[in-house]
């Protein structure tokens, strides 16, 4: 266009239809297309427009588009449920940094000595273990074995990326020298180099190129160490050349969205554009504004299952007044009612939502109801307390799924592990949350269920679950007094908490250690495979194990996997043989269906694979059908039982 001044197109009627209409609309291209184009009509689409406030220069998005057509804001998005709100966690616990943390003034924030001082090795390092500490909180992967969210770490400079990934390597190998913990956490980072142009508006996120050479030799050095790191976890051959450089931020995308990479330390690349729905939870040290925070903030807020209810956002410096200022400037007037996640008091004490009038119970109204109604959870027996019950604990666990996100609330469940007349124990604790007396005490008026309560709570809710299950499967249906239409059962919540087979098996190990009864390991087992949905099944193979093994003998946790399952492969068989010895099936048929339904781990009618099994009958028998039933439910049983255990039937 720039070179071509007498093109037919110029005095055609034509339509320019613009994406991220806020970004390089107000250059030479620009001038040139109204200057050469004679009839044209321009459209522009953006999320975050240019407006007089966030303008750095006369321009605006209006200026070159002329007035607005149409908004749909983030909030008409979180209300059509198109995407989630923000909870931010605006995180100065740090004394000695306040200071800096809180300050306003641009001049200021990018002096070099304050840029010195966000670096400070002892900020680093606490905001690091803070991360390292709360990072399972954060993703919901409280309990073993479960997938959680991964998260994203935003920086403000390569500098300060270096300095992390270093910080957290050290802090991760101090905890763990020999590379062992399932706990350590995967880290990756990527960063390039951002040409210094000129802005448009306030908080914009320079793009970054894929061109490494233009970075200065210290950059240079810590990326191609980085990639390494990376090369060697995944076995890949990544490089800091141009095209090896596309290849790993292609790869490493792909393993963010598949939650291989825990952990993401990024300057500006990944903040704008990158959509992975595994991703909940974003830390920021770095000062984002307008544009540039919701766009970075937008990172956490895709809508993925009932587990994942907002973006978590956590910022070491003061973003408060740049959050309303954004969210204000792209939203309506009830943006921070809409786009805000409620406080930590209200979730505890209730409040009432000011764009639908409902009023919402808070947690200790709730858990005080549950002690109130249900003391004894054995003695829920009735159909209509089965019910009310089902309801009340669903309400728990949504409002507790919402809590487990905020630092007061794991600092309050922390607390109950406390000896509260220990006095170095309860100094240590205060220190470790910046807890000063009167903070503690408050919280330590606050009486919340054990663990052991909520987890026969989780057993009797699972119960109920089953029963209703069977009664509406068979006969008994009839039998219902009530309609449970109306009550819906938290399994995705469930299963966000739900705890794996190493982990039971390394509590035996860890509990005949200290206590060799056999009878109170059992009852303790016992209560913790029925509060699990995904090992209810194998609680009888789980109790066989302890009975019939020397715990003794056992060396180590890595020792008792093994051993149990050794021992489960082996009453797999022996199960397998009995039952088709028992139910007179053709053995290599039902070895065959029994296989492959261990391997897809659950037993299906469809096809012909289980009739295959059954004896010779005329299908025409009236037995026929009640034979295949049998025996479906008996294989079903079976699957359900020994599936994730291997070995051959």
């Amino acid at each position: 266009m720039k070179s071509e001044n007498n093109l037919p197109v110029y005095n055609q009627q034509v339509v320019f239809i613009f994406d991220e209409a806020h970004r390089s609309q107000f250059g030479e291209a620009q001038k040139n297309l109204q200057k050469k184009f004679k009839k044209y009509y321009q459209f522009g689409f953006t999320g975050t427009p240019i407006f007089p406030q966030n303008a750095l220069g006369a321009e605006t998005t209006a200026s070159v588009f002329g007035r607005q057509l149409h908004s749909y804001v983030i909030t008409d998005a979180i209300r059509d449920e198109k995407v989630l709100k923000f909870k931010v966690d605006y995180n100065d616990v740090r004394p000695q940094f306040k200071s800096i943390e809180r300050e306003q003034d641009e001049k200021k924030l990018t002096a070099a000595e304050n840029k010195q001082a966000f670096l400070h090795p002892n900020r680093l390092r606490e905001i690091a273990q803070y991360i390292l500490n709360n990072f399972r909180q954060k993703t919901h992967r409280l309990y073993s074995g479960t997938n959680g969210f991964n998260a994203m770490f935003a920086v403000s400079s390569v500098d300060a990326a270096k300095a992390y990934y270093e910080t957290f390597r050290t802090l991760q190998k101090e905890a763990d020298p020999d590379n062992t913990s399932s706990k350590r956490l995967t880290i990756a980072t990527i960063f390039s180099f951002a040409a210094n142009e000129e802005q448009d508006a306030v908080g914009e996120i320079p793009d970054e190129s894929f061109e490494v050479s233009a970075m200065n030799s210290s950059a240079k050095a810590f990326l191609t160490a980085a990639i390494a790191d990376y090369n060697k976890t995944f076995k890949t051959n990544f490089g800091v050349d141009s095209q090896g450089f596309q290849n790993y931020y292609r790869d490493l995308a792909l393993r963010v969205k598949n939650q291989e990479v825990d952990l993401l330390i990024v300057v500006g690349m990944f903040l704008t554009g990158f959509d992975a729905p595994t991703l909940n939870t974003l830390f920021v040290d770095k000062n984002l504004r307008y544009h540039g925070l919701i766009q970075a903030f937008s990172r956490t807020n895709r809508i993925y299952d009932a587990t994942k209810t907002f973006g978590n956002i956590v910022t070491f410096r003061d973003l408060e007044q740049a959050t309303v200022d954004a969210i204000t400037l792209f939203g309506d007037k009830n943006t921070r009612n809409v786009v805000l996640e409620k406080s930590y008091h209200e979730y505890m004490e209730g409040f009432t939502d000011l764009l639908t009038g409902e009023a919402r119970r808070g947690y200790l109204d709730v858990v005080a109801e549950l002690r109130n109604r249900f003391p004894d959870p054995d003695e829920i027996v009735k159909e209509a307390d089965k019910k009310a019950f089902v309801k009340l604990f669903g309400e728990y666990l949504r409002v507790e799924h919402v809590l487990q996100n905020y630092d007061e609330f794991a600092g309050l469940k922390a607390l109950q592990q406390v000896d509260v007349d220990d006095p170095e124990a309860v100094e240590a604790f205060k220190a470790q949350y910046y807890l000063s007396d009167e903070k503690i005490a408050a919280m330590q008026a606050i009486k919340i269920p054990s663990e052991r309560t909520i987890q026969d709570y989780r057993s009797v809710y699972n119960d109920t679950r089953d029963w209703l299950r069977r009664q509406k499967a068979g006969d008994e249906a009839d039998n219902t007094m009530l309609d449970w239409d109306d009550v819906v059962f938290e399994v995705d919540l469930l299963k966000s908490q739900e705890i794996n087979l190493d982990y039971i098996l390394e509590l035996i190990f860890e509990h005949n250690k200290k206590n060799k009864s056999k009878a109170e390991l059992i009852e303790e087992v016992r209560r913790l495979i029925r509060a699990s949905l995904g090992n209810r099944a194998k609680e009888g193979l789980i109790v066989d194990f302890i009975n019939q093994t020397n715990l003794d003998s056992i060396l180590d946790k890595a020792s008792i996997i093994e051993e149990f399952f050794k021992f489960a492969q082996s009453e797999q068989k022996r199960e397998a043989e009995e039952l088709i010895h028992s139910e007179n099936l053709n053995v290599a048929a039902a070895k065959r269906y029994i296989t492959l339904s261990l391997k897809r781990e659950y037993a299906s009618e469809n096809g012909t694979d289980l009739n295959d099994t059954l004896p010779q009958m005329s299908p025409l028998n009236p037995q026929y059908k009640t034979k295949k039933q049998t025996v479906f439910q008996k294989i079903a049983t079976f699957v359900e039982k020994y599936k994730g255990v291997g070995g051959q039937v």
